[in-house]
């Protein structure tokens, strides 16, 4: 069972898809905030570290690889969350810390809520 304690920053600027993940993550049982760019998340992670980031690479302002670059070697879970599939973009995100890459076709938001409970129980 997931813990209120455990903190779920959203970072996407797709606002329907965004509030969607909250609402379901919430009432699962976790602490949950969305943003909805790059800049915003960055501001947001500075006054309140969460426990898991899930990040939208393509975003206004300041992209997902900017937020990964800063979030790298800050302890921070992170799971992308893209409609970018190439392997190039899985490698890259990994390599700058990214616990994990999904395609948001690919999933219902019961498999997200699922895989965000097994990453934070590692």
């Amino acid at each position: 069972m997931p813990n209120i304690q455990n903190q779920i920053l959203i970072v996407e600027d797709e606002r329907p898809l965004a509030k969607a993940l909250e609402l379901k993550l919430s009432q699962a049982g976790f602490g949950v905030k969305s943003v909805y760019n790059g800049r915003e998340a960055i501001d947001e992670l500075g006054k309140a570290p969460a426990d898991l980031v899930l990040l939208d690479l393509l975003m206004p302002e300041t992209d997902g690889w900017e937020v990964l670059k800063w979030l790298h070697g800050r302890g921070i879970k992170v799971v992308v969350i893209s409609n970018l599939n190439q392997e190039e973009d899985v490698q890259r995100a990994k390599e700058l810390g990214a616990e994990d890459f999904w395609v948001k076709s690919n999933l219902s938001l019961s498999d997200i809520v699922e895989k965000i409970t097994a990453i934070l129980r590692r």
